[in-house]
């Protein structure tokens, strides 16, 4: 389990490093640009909904939600059975996240966000701004789909012969 938490400190350290040093120095009303032609800016957003703004308003909702998924992931790092690499770095970026998106609701009352990619050639262009919290649940949610393939392959039993 410390492995665990080697992963999610420092991203969740890194997190709030970088939300608050957008918040002192980069103006809402300003992006930053980082790659030319705006491709990569950075931004200061607040999110008080979900993912992409969506269900603004809801941040007391989002707290609890938060403090659900909390709980799971330290059910799930408690019960833990035997090592399995996908698993637990999956949990430990899901930990990350969650950490990171939950202190910002409790502290701020809304979620900081901060990237801004202009990919130009997505539709939905630019991407919604997001932050170091979400790339983390984002890349969990990928490990934890190759843990869950790797899992039923390995399960598996090929088809009797007769």
């Amino acid at each position: 389990m410390k492995y665990i938490f080697l992963l999610a400190l420092p991203l969740y350290l890194l997190d709030q490093f970088t939300k608050n040093w957008v918040i002192h120095n980069v103006d809402p009303s300003e992006p930053r640009p980082v790659l030319a032609n705006h491709y990569f800016d950075l931004v200061n957003v607040t999110n008080d909904g979900a993912a992409f703004g969506s269900f603004k308003g809801n941040n007391g909702f989002f707290i609890g939600l938060s403090c659900l998924a909390l709980l799971f992931v330290v059910s799930l790092l408690v019960r833990r059975r035997q090592r399995d690499t996908w698993r637990d770095v999956s949990l430990g970026l899901l930990l990350a996240g969650i950490l990171g998106n939950l202190t910002d609701r409790l502290l701020h009352g809304h979620v900081i966000d901060f990237i801004l990619m202009n990919l130009r050639f997505w539709p939905a262009n630019p991407w919604p701004a997001f932050n170091i919290a979400d790339s983390c649940i984002c890349v969990a949610v990928i490990c934890f789909l190759i843990h869950s393939f790797r899992s039923q392959k390995s399960g598996a039993t090929g088809p009797v012969a007769k």
